[in-house]
C-alpha cells in the first residue's frame, strides 16, 4: 500500500509516499480502505523532531474508509461497512489503515468530513470532562474558533453549558453562530469577560496556549477550574492539569456526534481538501496559520 513517511526530520520536503506492506488488525480492531485522513498540528511537530524522536516514521490518528478486514472478536461492524475513528499506530495517512475505535459513518457526513472530526472531538470532550462541564456551567474556551475550539463550544452548548470564547474580530459570528458569545483575545481580554460576566466564569479551557494561564485562573477562582490542552509548562508552573490522551480517553463522544449533527446542534468543520500525494502542500498550508477548518488528505 502507499503511505505517508518521512526518514529525517526537516520541513515538509522530508515528506514522502512510500510503499508500505498492507497493516494487520489485531483483536478489537478493523481494517479499513481509507478515504480520508486528517491532519492535525501533531503531524508538523513529530516531522519537525519536537515530539517522538523514531525515524522512519508513518503520520496519521484519524480516518474514515471502508471496513476490509475484521480484527479477532469484533462483531459490531462487518466488511464492507462505512465507519471512521482513531488509529493508534499512527499510520493511517496510507491506502490502508488499522482503527482501534471506530464506530459507524453517521449518514449526514461524507468521508472527508468525518475524517476531520475524531481527534478534535476526543480532545475537546476529554477536556471538558476533566473541569466538570454541565448544564448550568459559565465555560471560557480561549482559542475557541479552531477545530478543537470549535468542537469544545458547541459539545459544552449541547450539554447546556453557557459559553464564552475567545477569537479574533474575524471569527466572532463564527462563534455566534456555534452558541458561544465572543470576546477579543489579547491584553485586556480579561475585562472584555467581566463585561459579559461581571462574576468571572465557573471554568475555563485554554485550546490556544497564548500564555494567559494567570488571566484564566483569575476569571474562574482557582487554578482546579482551569485546563489547558497547550501550555505544558505554564500547567507546570501555575498548578493548572494539563489533558493529555493517556489519563483515559473520551472515545464515547464518536458515538454521540451523529445525533447531535443530524439534530442541528452541531456544525462540523469546513475542510479543505489535498490528495495523499500532496501531503507535503497540506503541511505548508497549516504551518502557515490562519486556517478556520480542518486540512483532510483523499485517498482514491
Amino acid at each position: 500500500m502507499k503511505a505517508a513517511r518521512f526518514s529525517s526530520f526537516g520541513g515538509p520536503e522530508v515528506l514522502e509516499i512510500v510503499e508500505l506492506a498492507d497493516p494487520q488488525p489485531g483483536p478489537g480492531q478493523v481494517r479499513i480502505v481509507v478515504r480520508a485522513a486528517g491532519v492535525n498540528p501533531s503531524d508538523w511537530k513529530k516531522r519537525q523532531g519536537l515530539m517522538d524522536q523514531e525515524l522512519p516514521q508513518t503520520l496519521g490518528h484519524e480516518a474514515a474508509g471502508v471496513v476490509d478486514r475484521l480484527g479477532d472478536g469484533v462483531s459490531d461492524v462487518a466488511v464492507g461497512d462505512r465507519v471512521f475513528g482513531l488509529s493508534g499506530e499512527g499510520a493511517a495517512q496510507a491506502e490502508s489503515a488499522v482503527l482501534d475505535h471506530y464506530v459507524p459513518l453517521p449518514p449526514a457526513l461524507d468521508f472527508a468530513t468525518a475524517a476531520a472530526l475524531p481527534a478534535a472531538l476526543e480532545t475537546a470532550a476529554r477536556s471538558l470532562d476533566q473541569l466538570g462541564v454541565t448544564a448550568g456551567s459559565t465555560l471560557l474556551v480561549n482559542g475557541a474558533s479552531g477545530s478543537i475550539g470549535s468542537a469544545a463550544v458547541q459539545l459544552a452548548v449541547a450539554r447546556g453549558a453557557r459559553v464564552i470564547g475567545t477569537a479574533g474580530p474575524a471569527n466572532h459570528d463564527h462563534l455566534r453562530a456555534l452558541g458561544a458569545e465572543p470576546v477579543a483575545y489579547g491584553e485586556g481580554m480579561a475585562a472584555r469577560v467581566r463585561t459579559l460576566a461581571p462574576g468571572g466564569v465557573d471554568l475555563a479551557l485554554d485550546v490556544a496556549g497564548s500564555g494567559v494561564l494567570p488571566e484564566l485562573i483569575a476569571l474562574a477562582g482557582a487554578p482546579a477550574n482551569v485546563v489547558t490542552i497547550a501550555d505544558f509548562a505554564g500547567a507546570r508552573d501555575h498548578g493548572v492539569r494539563f489533558s493529555r490522551g493517556d489519563t483515559g480517553r473520551a472515545l464515547y463522544v464518536l458515538t454521540e456526534i451523529g445525533p447531535l449533527i443530524e439534530a442541528g446542534r452541531f456544525l462540523p468543520p469546513t475542510v479543505r481538501t489535498f490528495p495523499l500525494a500532496d501531503i507535503a502542500e497540506a503541511h505548508r498550508v497549516g504551518e502557515a496559520g490562519g486556517l478556520r477548518g480542518k486540512l483532510v488528505l483523499l485517498v482514491d
